[in-house]
Order: C-alpha cells, then sequence, then structure tokens
C-alpha cells in the first residue's frame, strides 16, 4: 500500500482495502477483468437461444420493464439491441404506477395474447409473478425474467430466469438494467459475429446500466462498481439528444456529469414521469434519436418534477398538522398514515421523509385510479420491511419490495386496523438499531481543502452505497459568516464560512437547510464541529472547490 498517499491508504483502510493487490483492483477496475461471465447464470444459455430463435422467426416480442429509473433505461439497453441487429417486431410496455402499478398484470397479458405476442421479456420485475406466468403460458406466450428482486419460495414457470438472487452468479446485487445488461452481454457473446456486432459495443450500453445502478441504490462494489465507473464514462461522452437536453436544462456541463448530478438531478426528473404522469415519456427521452422532441419531453419532465416538489410539500405540512393534532401518533413503533387524497405515486418520497424526520418505519397510504388504498414504506434500518409485511401479511392485498422501501395494498376496511398489526410484528422481526453515532473517515483541519485532496479523493469515485464519500471531522471551526440563498431568492439553501486556528477560511454549503437543521443552532462566532465531504462546483462555469455540510455538532 506504500506506493498510494497516506490519505488515500486511509480512506482505503476505511472501505476494508488493506493490501496492495486489492486497493490496485477498487482504483483501477478494468472491463474484461471485472465483469462476469454472463453465462454463469443459470438460465442465461436457454434465454440468448431463445431470443435468437424468436428474433429469426420474426415473431412478436413484447419488452415489459418496471416505470422508475431502473427497469426505464433496461428497456432502453434491449431496444438499442434490437435496433443494432435490424430488428423491429418489438414494443416496449411500461405499466401506469397509478393505474396499474408495480408488476406483471392479467390485463396486459391479456392483450398480449391478443395481439400475437410470442416473448415476454420483464425487466427490473417478475420474480414474484407466478400467477401471470402461468396463464401467458397457457395463451403461448414463453417469459424471461430479469429481474433482482428477492425471490418466492416457489419460483414463477418462466421460459429462462435471470436473476442473481436465484443462483449461483457472483454478483448478487446487480440492480434490473444490470440483469438486462448482462443479458445482452451474452447474446452478442454468443450471436454478435452472425449479427455483424463488433466485439465490445455493449460498452455504449453502460450509460443507460450505469444510470439505473447509481440511480437504484445497490451497492457500488464489485461488478457493480465496474458498471458504474465504465457507466460514468460513456454518460460523460453519451451521444443520446434527451439525455443531453436534459443536462443542457439542468446546466450540467456533460463531460463533468457526476453521480450527485444523477441522483440529486437527473434521476428524480425520470422518476417524475411515472409519479406525476406517463412513465412512457421518461423512456421516450433516454430512446428518441429526434433533437427537437428530446427538448420538449426534457422540458416537460422539468415542470412536472417542480410540481411533484410542491406536491410533497403540501402533503408534508398536512402529515406535520396531523402530528401536532394527535401527539400520540408517531409514538408507536411503525407509523402509518394517509388519506385517500394523496396521489400514490409520490407517496414514497412522503414516507422518506417522515422516516428520516421520525427514525421509524413508515407506511404511507393513498388511493389509486382504481379506488385501490395502495402505498409505499420506508425503513429505518430497525427492521427489514420484506420481513415485517410478510409477519402481517393477512393485512395486505399485495406487497413487495426491499429491505429498505417497498409498496402495498390494503382492503379498505383493514386500513384503519393496519398500525397496530405492523407494530405487532414490529416486535418480533425488529432487529438492533445501528447507532447514529458520529462517522467520519479522517479528522482534519481546514488546511486539507485543496484540489490535491480532492483528486485524491476522487480516485475511489463512483460514490454511493458502501462506497460513500468521504467524511472529513473538523473540530473546533468558527463560523465567520451565513448566507441563504436559493432559487428566486428562496433563501432555502446555507452558504457557511468557517475559520480554524490557522484563520484559514473555507466556503460550506447545505441544500435545503436552515438554521435549526443540525444538532446545534448556527449562529455567527460560534465554535463547532464540522462534518463535511469535499464538493466541486462548476456552476455556470466557474469552478470552486468547497465543502457541503453532513452535519454540525
Amino acid at each position: 500500500m506504500q506506493k498510494y498517499e497516506e490519505l488515500l491508504r486511509a480512506l482505503l483502510y476505511k472501505r476494508g482495502i488493506t493490501d496492495e493487490m486489492q486497493a490496485d483492483i477498487f482504483l483501477n477496475p478494468d472491463y474484461e477483468r471485472d465483469m462476469h461471465d454472463p453465462f454463469e447464470m443459470r438460465d442465461m444459455e436457454r434465454a440468448c437461444v431463445k431470443l435468437f430463435e424468436i428474433i429469426e422467426n420474426k415473431e412478436k416480442i413484447i419488452v415489459y420493464a418496471d416505470y422508475d429509473c431502473d427497469g426505464i433505461p433496461g428497456a432502453v439497453v434491449l431496444e438499442d439491441l434490437f435496433k443494432k441487429i435490424g430488428y423491429k417486431n418489438y414494443e416496449v410496455y411500461i405499466p401506469s404506477r397509478n393505474g396499474e402499478g408495480y408488476g406483471l398484470n392479467m390485463e396486459a397479458i391479456e392483450q398480449f395474447v391478443k395481439n400475437g405476442v410470442k416473448l415476454l421479456i420483464t425487466i427490473d420485475l417478475g420474480i414474484t409473478a407466478v400467477e401471470e406466468v402461468v396463464r401467458a403460458k397457457e395463451d403461448g406466450i414463453d417469459i424471461i425474467i430479469t429481474d433482482h428482486h428477492l425471490p418466492p419460495e416457489v419460483l414463477p414457470q418462466a421460459y429462462a430466469i435471470l436473476n442473481p438472487k436465484t443462483d449461483n452468479y457472483p454478483e448478487k446485487m446487480l440492480c434490473g438494467a444490470g440483469v438486462v445488461f448482462k443479458l445482452v452481454q451474452g447474446f452478442i457473446k454468443k450471436y454478435g459475429e452472425f449479427y455483424k456486432v463488433k466485439k465490445g459495443w455493449e460498452k455504449w450500453l453502460l450509460d443507460m446500466a450505469g444510470l439505473a445502478t447509481l440511480s437504484d441504490l445497490v451497492p457500488l462494489v464489485g461488478e457493480n462498481r465496474a458498471i458504474s465507473y465504465f457507466g460514468m464514462k460513456v454518460l460523460r461522452r453519451s451521444p443520446r439528444p434527451g439525455l443531453q437536453k436534459l443536462l443542457a436544462k439542468l446546466n450540467i456541463d456533460q463531460k463533468y456529469l457526476t453521480e450527485d448530478d444523477i441522483g440529486f438531478m437527473v434521476t428524480p426528473r425520470l422518476n417524475a414521469a411515472s409519479r406525476m404522469d406517463d412513465p412512457r415519456k421518461a423512456y421516450e427521452l433516454l430512446s428518441t434519436n429526434d433533437e427537437v422532441e428530446a427538448g420538449t419531453i426534457a422540458d416537460h419532465l422539468s415542470k412536472i418534477n417542480d410540481d411533484r416538489k410542491t406536491m410533497v410539500t403540501s402533503i408534508m405540512r398536512e402529515v406535520n398538522k396531523k402530528f401536532e393534532k394527535d401527539s400520540a401518533r408517531g409514538r408507536s413503533e411503525v407509523i402509518v398514515i394517509g388519506n385517500p387524497l394523496w396521489r400514490v405515486g409520490v407517496l414514497g418520497l412522503v414516507a422518506g421523509k417522515i422516516s428520516d424526520e421520525h427514525k421509524k418505519p413508515v407506511f404511507v397510504w393513498g388511493k389509486d385510479e382504481n379506488d385501490i388504498i395502495k402505498g409505499s414504506c420506508r425503513s429505518d434500518g430497525s427492521v427489514s420491511l420484506v420481513e415485517l409485511m410478510t409477519e402481517t401479511k393477512e393485512s395486505f392485498l399485495e406487497f413487495g419490495g426491499h429491505e429498505f422501501a417497498g409498496g402495498f395494498s390494503v382492503h379498505s376496511d383493514k386500513i384503519h386496523f393496519l398500525e397496530e398489526a405492523l407494530c405487532l410484528s414490529y416486535l418480533k422481526v425488529k432487529r438492533a438499531k445501528i447507532d447514529d453515532e458520529l462517522t467520519y473517515d479522517v479528522k482534519s483541519d481546514l488546511g486539507i481543502v485543496n484540489m490535491k485532496t480532492w483528486r485524491e479523493v476522487e480516485k475511489l469515485a463512483p460514490f454511493g452505497l458502501r462506497n460513500p464519500k468521504p467524511v472529513f471531522l473538523f473540530e473546533g471551526v468558527k463560523i465567520e459568516n451565513i448566507k441563504k440563498f436559493g432559487k428566486n431568492g428562496s433563501g432555502e439553501h446555507l452558504e457557511i464560512i468557517f475559520s480554524d486556528k490557522s484563520k484559514e477560511q473555507v466556503k460550506a454549503v447545505s441544500f435545503f437547510s436552515g438554521l435549526d437543521s443540525f444538532k446545534t443552532f448556527l449562529l455567527q462566532d460560534k465554535k463547532v464541529n464540522l462534518l463535511a465531504t469535499l464538493d466541486l462546483s462548476r456552476f455556470r462555469g466557474k469552478v470552486e472547490l468547497r465543502l457541503r455540510v453532513e452535519d454540525i455538532i
């Protein structure tokens, strides 16, 4: 490890990387070395052969993708393959979040049967669709499931299942688009020569696989590190007009695109399509080759994302009023709150905000277009939501999701008893909470905030789950000045100037924060302990290294 700078060694050590060989692999991703052979997935051979047969027979294919920023880029990955080999007899189907909800549904399958579909490929869904797969098979539709969610005890009787959680594939934590990328990689490996596709062409699809990997909060280690690392490289050069127009709209210079830009700016606008409108809008943005259409959709997604923010703010006001009115509400181990008028598509964001504030699992419900009570849930880490809902399954019509996030629907006569039922189940399946202790990577003075440090830190990028941005602790720094700033003078963000004993002064920013947002109230001249990450801003072409506040104590 001696060949690396002391700071970088310390940061690697914090990530469990303790020898030079591990460090070399982590710091220098290699496409050939770090990508597993797609045929290590159990049904990959079957899936590729079936797809080849269907294409050769010119039969109808449906690509059935989830409506979020994992399924939609996944659909674009598969569509790019079809475009490359000149195949036209396919359709991309994305269910409506509010009308159809998550997953395969019988009504859609009936429509596919009428339209003479022969192959259905799912993306980011399908692993629990046992009945729907039986129905499709009976009517002559073969199904290739590509998914990454936890499998049920009984798997669907699909023609092929590509899901690393069902077999011995080495990377268990691929996202949905990551799995479909492996299908394309396998197909090219097997039939690329037949279709005159050059070896390695699929690397251009890593912009979409990388976008989804960064958006879906999977651990950015192992194969996912390679997908996100090379994905960012392709995203910075991606020729997709929709991506270019959206980045221009957001004043982001494409060649300097960061994972923060993806997480805070791009993903919310793509997800706004399904939350507020039609998810196909996000798919059309990423797949179109038309510059004018791309510009129109980018404008539309930005507008409805603003509408989404307004809606979430309004619901949060209502939630806080309910908590004020009923002081017992929010004291129970699991919070259940809802209103038939709340829009189902934004309730995951609301649940996340309440969970962050109250440090509890939260279930938020509304009514969908079919008058069914549906909602989203988020966990604070004290319980796996899938375990909690399984323990309470009699209360739900349907449920599913991950450890930290999920969705559900409930009988209207059971909704008022849901909180009580979940609290009883919580006591059975809860686990020890991880202490919210002071966590940081490096303790230092403000002199460390310079471009040399930033270049060392950047060697660990892209950052995300299991590879977070390094946090610096600055003890006893003085608040020299506090300034509010924001869009149209809104003052929703803070700019703070800190100084230390050496009289070194550094600017820090904290977005969507007030003077009372931290563990200590902010006052000029007050001495505090600051936790922050390095942040290189390129706003309006001006390059500025600053800090981004994590907490002030």
